[in-house]
């Protein structure tokens, strides 16, 4: 069982930002690979506050994780971090701060996947019993419309960064040693936009709102998730995007209760009814069904309609529907119905 984040970096849940970072950069010292060599124990607390402070140093997926823990993180398609090289190739700013350098890790434009997003959507209890086809909307950074998302303003492109020749990197004797570190003016891009654009502002993106088709299978419940692959954030330097998680949240229904693929509704029967038998109708998914209750019906007996419940999901077939009579006892009585009631206890013995 993985340890609480907020733990492994030694502040608790109402933590600032800034001091968030200010642990995780006091951890990444003492546990560094280079000044642990061959210590397991000192990497595998280094991934651990690596990637504790990449889910609390962002503010989506720290919602996440208070409201939802690691299981909710897993819903979204989170998995940490493969090794030290992505590790230094996303925080290498911090490592520079630390080091002086990027510890010869990854860096300048690596490929990188887009975000993965989640979205709630609540739906009827109908809809969820028979899947249904609706349209959701998602806010996301797509490449600016008006650069073509190169940052630079229509008719201009970026150019090649002076400072390090396009290399992304500088390099810088000391003693024997030469040193390689990200290049403050391109930031690692290895080239500069002169003239911005004005519609991003230079960013290379614009927030737009994409209408998403979504198919809902028949017989999904609350918690169940779909994946929606390529329609997360864009990638960055050329890598994919990422994929929208849906979490599907099922409203309750006036009538019917689920318990797994079988459905629940209770009938009202009248004292005659069930004493004598009688044919009632009873909803079902499908419409109206008459069924047949057998004379001395007593309260609370289960009727079951084969076939009549939920889609099974992931398989062929439906639940049942199971049927619970509730007895309804007569009031407001008139003299007449009284007399016959008293002589009809009488011939029971009852009186």
């Amino acid at each position: 069982m993985k340890e609480d984040y907020y733990k492994i970096l030694g502040v608790d849940r109402n933590t600032q930002p800034e001091e968030i970072k200010k642990s995780y950069r006091r951890l990444a010292l003492r546990y560094h690979p280079d000044k642990n060599p061959g210590d397991n124990e000192a990497e595998e607390k280094f991934k651990e506050a690596a990637e504790a402070y990449e889910v609390l140093s962002d503010s989506e997926k720290r919602q996440i994780y208070d409201r939802y823990g690691h299981e909710g993180l897993r819903g979204t398609g989170f998995q940490g971090f493969s090794g030290f090289e992505d590790i230094f190739s996303s925080f290498g700013d911090i490592f520079e701060d630390i080091f002086g350098f990027t510890g010869g890790r990854r860096t300048g434009t690596v490929p990188r996947s887009g975000a993965d997003f989640r979205y709630d959507l609540k739906i009827s209890f109908m809809d969820a019993a028979f899947g249904t086809t609706t349209e959701i909307e998602v806010e996301k950074f797509q490449g600016c419309s008006g650069c073509g998302g190169t940052g630079a303003a229509p008719g201009s492109e970026p150019v090649v960064c002076p400072e390090c020749n396009g290399r992304g990197q500088v390099t810088r004797a000391t003693g024997f040693f030469s040193i390689s570190t990200t290049c403050s003016r391109c930031g690692g891009a290895g080239s500069v936009i002169e003239n911005p654009c004005k519609a991003c502002r230079g960013s290379g993106k614009e927030k737009v709102t994409k209408s998403v088709q979504l198919r809902i299978p028949a017989g999904v419940e609350t918690g169940s998730r779909l994946r929606l692959s390529g329609e997360g954030g864009d990638g960055e330097f050329g890598g994919p995007p990422g994929d929208l998680y849906v979490f599907i949240y099922v409203d309750s229904h006036e009538f019917f209760e689920r318990e797994g693929n079988d459905i629940i509704c209770k009938i009202p029967i009248s004292m005659t009814q069930a004493a004598l038998g009688a044919s009632i109708e009873v909803p079902t998914l499908n419409g109206n069904e008459k069924i047949k209750v057998p004379n001395g019906t007593q309260n609370g007996k289960l009727f079951r309609l084969k076939g009549k419940g939920i889609t099974h999901l992931r398989g062929f077939g439906r639940g049942d529907q199971i049927v619970q009579t509730v007895i309804e006892i007569p009031t407001n009585l008139n003299g007449g119905e009284k007399k016959l009631l008293r002589e009809f206890a009488k011939m029971r013995g009852e009186l």
